[in-house]
């Protein structure tokens, strides 16, 4: 069950989507799927959530989202690029209107002096060709509250995107 607050917040694009007539696709790494998690813990999502793409690996992001491996290479898996590469990637294997993506490092592991633990990419794109990109360090906070402001980070560009 998810907490109040990323309730209202997915009640919120879930409105506003269906007004508009338009479908959501999300492209998740760190968060493992809980943004379309929050989105279909609403009923009657079905009418505005259209697929959820979880793309934990390097391999997932390339083979479902057409990453290109040079972005990898280059930029990492967390990192600007690579988030915007799987937003375009999730409308491109999809007939949503909208994603949203996010990569970063929820930790306690695994974190670098250049890329630490709690730094998270985001990117949405919309099929209009709008988009947006954020990059948050929310620190070492912990992994389930980093995964959490995530997925608040991410419902807030789907809202924004949307209006």
């Amino acid at each position: 069950m998810i907490e109040r607050k990323l309730r209202t917040m997915a009640v919120d694009v879930l409105e506003v989507c269906r007004a508009r007539g338009w479908r959501i696709a999300t492209a998740e790494s760190c968060t493992g799927g809980l943004v379309a998690a929050a989105l279909t813990e609403i009923a009657g999502s079905s009418d505005v959530m259209e697929c959820g793409f979880v793309v934990y690996s390097n391999d997932a992001k390339q083979a479902m989202l057409g990453v290109p491996a040079a972005t990898l290479t280059h930029h990492g898996a967390v990192s600007a690029e690579t988030a915007v590469a799987m937003a375009e990637g999730a409308l491109k294997h999809s007939p949503a209107d909208l994603a949203v993506s996010i990569t970063g490092i929820a930790g306690p592991g695994g974190g670098t002096r250049q890329k630490p633990v709690g730094l998270v990419h985001f990117a949405a794109a919309s099929r209009d060709g709008r988009g947006l990109q954020r990059r948050r360090l929310f620190g070492k906070i912990g992994r389930r509250r980093v995964r959490e402001r995530s997925v608040a980070e991410a419902l807030a560009m789907l809202l924004e995107l949307a209006q």
